[in-house]
């Protein structure tokens, strides 16, 4: 096996597959990628055995072959190495079960590393994400839906239904749904024509970060739900997961249809009170004020070891006065994804769901379930 790759093209590729790959230990297969050298072609391959990544670059092909190396030492390679055209070189064995040596080095440089390799018979076999029917919904969409929602899963391992993001097709709509029990984040976009149905499913976080991270900002991506598993096309890529099994609660019970109240402040001032009020936080309980009454929101916090924090910032607001408490990251995590300049908040009472969204309102919004009052 034997062909001559692009550097910074083969960077971009191992950077991917190393954000799959989960496990750090050489001797572990899935700690490597699989490349395939046929047709002038690259295939690389990664997996966590839950989450896939496939991919293809253009390369001169001397010898056709195909093998697997350990990923981050291949990435470390990689990035020592001068920019320009790079060797690949693997030696044929007639045993699979060999460890080979692999040559890397720069075309026309004094400069070589020598990394082993483990034969691709004992390679994770993927599911196919050839034969499935595949809708396409736009790429700027499915970002924003996955920024809006992804942080708000659970992170507790017994309540796994919660640790990933709902997604469905509802009349006329796509959804992303998550929800912590404590907090729940929605985004919905309209379907493109020709869209099916298919199952409601639980997508894990790992796979949308990527696509988040790596997917286009113009053009369609391309989304398949089959069986246990979900697949995202776009550009040279594939990605595949399984899905996560379980029901999630019945979200639209926990949305409120009427709020009584409501106030709205420039994002910049809630950002830098916020940011302030923070510091005196009670980490383990992340309990913050909202002191709402006419024409002021004033936000504090208490530090029992510490101290404590206040500010008033302007809100537009003509009501009776309440206090209501958050948990401070709940009111922040939205913040740093949400680009409208004023922010509203929708309440009825200091103990019922908030709704946090846009002015004016978009296709996203966050409920927040208050914090008792200390």
């Amino acid at each position: 096996m034997k062909f001559i790759f692009d550097r910074d093209a083969m960077i971009r590729e191992i950077s991917i597959a190393q954000e799959i790959i989960s496990t750090k230990q050489a001797a572990d297969i899935r700690s490597n990628v699989a490349l395939f050298a046929h047709n002038n072609t690259l295939t690389l391959k990664a997996t966590d055995s839950k989450v896939n990544f496939e991919s293809q670059i253009p390369v001169q092909i001397s010898e056709e072959g195909e093998t697997t190396i350990f990923c981050d030492k291949f990435m470390g390679i990689l990035t020592a190495l001068p920019e320009g055209e790079i060797e690949f070189n693997q030696e044929t064995s007639d045993s699979s079960d060999t460890a080979i040596n692999v040559v890397i080095k720069p075309v026309g440089k004094k400069i070589k590393f020598q990394l082993k390799s483990i034969s691709i018979d004992k390679y994770p076999n993927f599911a196919s994400a050839d034969e499935v029917p595949y809708f396409e919904v736009p790429a700027k969409d499915i970002k924003e839906m996955i920024t809006q929602t992804v942080f708000a899963v659970s992170d507790d391992i017994t309540r796994l239904f919660m640790s990933g993001v709902f997604f469905e097709k509802k009349e006329d709509n796509l959804l992303l749904v998550a929800t912590d029990g404590k907090r729940l984040s929605y985004d919905a976009k309209p379907v493109l024509a020709g869209v099916a149905d298919f199952p409601s499913v639980i997508i894990p976080p790992k796979v949308l970060n990527i696509i988040a991270k790596r997917a286009p900002d113009e053009g369609n991506i391309s989304v398949a739900v089959v069986d246990k598993m979900i697949f995202f096309k776009f550009g040279s890529y594939k990605f595949g997961s399984v899905l996560i099994e379980g029901q999630i609660p019945n979200y639209d019970r926990v949305i409120p249809v009427n709020q009584e109240h409501n106030f709205r402040v420039a994002k910049s001032d809630l950002v830098s009170a916020l940011k302030r009020v923070a510091l005196m936080v009670d980490k383990k309980a992340g309990r913050i004020y909202f002191n709402i009454s006419s024409g002021i929101l004033r936000i504090n916090s208490q530090s029992t070891e510490m101290g404590n924090a206040d500010e008033e910032i302007p809100c537009e607001y003509d009501g009776e006065n309440f206090t209501i408490a958050f948990n401070y990251r709940y009111i922040e995590e939205p913040l740093k994804v949400t680009d409208a300049e004023k922010i509203t908040f929708e309440f009825t009472e200091d103990m019922k769901p908030v709704k946090m969204r846009p002015e004016p309102a978009g296709d996203f919004f966050h409920i927040i379930m208050p914090m008792q009052q200390e």
